[in-house]
């Protein structure tokens, strides 16, 4: 327990420093958003509206320890602002609408990649020298291409050659948005190519990591003693050696989940996918300093959450952690 409230109290200081950061750092980025929403919108906004959008926006000049206590106020108030891009849609609204899409897809393909990538390395770390062994080349050869040359190959290939899924968006425009079975389908057929390519080009990097510690951990003293004791190997492999052959991938793979938030940008960019990812980009573009905030806020959150449970997953999964002093 004493571990845990340290590892708290450690998370609890690195929230502030990256709400900080998450403050300053559009306001360095070069840029007027103000300028860029007028120019938006191509002259359906009066540039004498200029000086009110400035105060609307909150960048009139105040002095920046000014702007940080009204951030921190409107912080704890729930109030993200209003965003430049999606004028005049507030910014939790924006987040709210990409958060699901994003939610479901990366967090979907990440949990699958994580799954497949594992147990295969326990199957292949436990079989060395034998024909599972070729997964090894293959899974990498898939992880070395770059992400987004990958996603247009297989945009090209099954969207626009055979045709057999659809070429962007997460839904088709014909359908009404709910909890209703031709949106719902129409949903996953639009993920299926993002999916795939998400799983296609992380499952390598499980994959070797486990095989890795899989090696090393059946070498332990602990693991021969149960091959003394006859054991069987696949109770050994999955029981004994795969339990704490897992703990680095536990924590990498709780940091994937922490991430899986902020979405594959690139993957969402390439097929048009409307999560987290592409509003990111479309707010980076736009100088969208309420919606950059509020996307990094939660991007902040969910990592350190995520962290949080992979800490408790450690002490549940290793002993040693429960040890005091």
């Amino acid at each position: 327990m004493r571990y845990l409230i340290r590892r708290l109290g450690f998370y609890l200081v690195t929230a502030w420093a990256a709400i900080t950061l998450n403050f300053l750092i559009p306001r360095l980025m070069p840029g007027n958003p103000v300028e860029l929403l007028i120019s938006h919108f191509k002259g359906r906004i009066s540039p004498a509206a200029m000086k009110s959008l400035t105060i609307l926006f909150g960048l009139n000049h105040q002095s920046m320890l000014s702007q940080y206590w009204s951030y921190w106020d409107n912080l704890l108030h729930g109030n993200l602002g209003i965003s430049f891009t999606y004028f005049p849609t507030p910014v939790i609204q924006v987040i709210m609408s990409a958060l699901p899409w994003t939610a479901v897809l990366v967090g979907t393909s990440t949990i699958l990649s994580f799954i497949i990538g594992t147990v295969a390395g326990v199957l292949v770390g436990s079989r060395r020298g034998s024909w599972l062994e070729a997964s090894l080349p293959i899974s990498t050869f898939f992880s070395a291409i770059p992400y987004f040359w990958f996603a247009l190959v297989v945009l090209y290939l099954f969207a626009v050659v055979v045709q057999w899924l659809p070429l962007s968006g997460g839904y088709s425009s014909s359908d009404t948005i709910g909890w209703n079975t031709q949106f719902l389908l129409s949903a996953a057929d639009h993920a299926i190519l993002p999916a795939f390519t998400i799983i296609a080009s992380s499952i390598a990097g499980w994959l070797l990591g486990m095989r890795n510690m899989m090696i090393v951990t059946l070498n332990e003293d602990y693991i021969i003693l149960a091959e003394a004791k006859g054991l069987s190997k696949a109770r050994i492999s999955f029981v004994y050696a795969a339990r704490n052959a897992i703990l680095p991938s536990l924590a990498s793979f709780a940091l994937s989940l922490g991430f899986v938030v902020s979405g594959a940008i690139l993957v969402e960019i390439v097929f048009s996918y409307p999560g987290i990812g592409y509003v990111l980009f479309a707010a980076v573009n736009n100088s969208d300093y309420p919606l950059m905030q509020g996307v990094f806020l939660v991007i902040t959150l969910a990592v350190l959450f995520a962290n949080i449970l992979a800490d408790v997953f450690y002490v549940l999964l290793d002993p040693r952690t429960r040890q005091e002093g």
